[in-house]
């Protein structure tokens, strides 16, 4: 039995399993492409946000850019 919610609950969690990705993504180039190559601020948030994903991301993005764009200005 299926009704008219089951279509509209799938494409949901496909949008939201997409920006979910999209927004793993931005953290990871981010990262990869801004941080300072000095000292091991880099490897450490990019092996954060692969192995914490969407969790990782998010702290990075909420926690660390905004910390690195202070100091570094990018």
């Amino acid at each position: 039995f299926l009704s008219w919610a089951t279509p509209v609950a799938i494409l949901l969690g496909f949008l939201v399993g997409f920006v979910a990705f999209a927004l793993w993504v931005w953290a990871l180039v981010d990262c990869a492409i801004n941080e300072a190559s000095e000292g091991n601020d880099k490897v450490v948030w990019t092996i954060i946000i692969i192995f914490t994903t969407i969790v990782g991301a998010i702290l990075y993005l909420k926690v660390r850019r905004p910390m690195r764009i202070q100091e570094l200005g990018r």
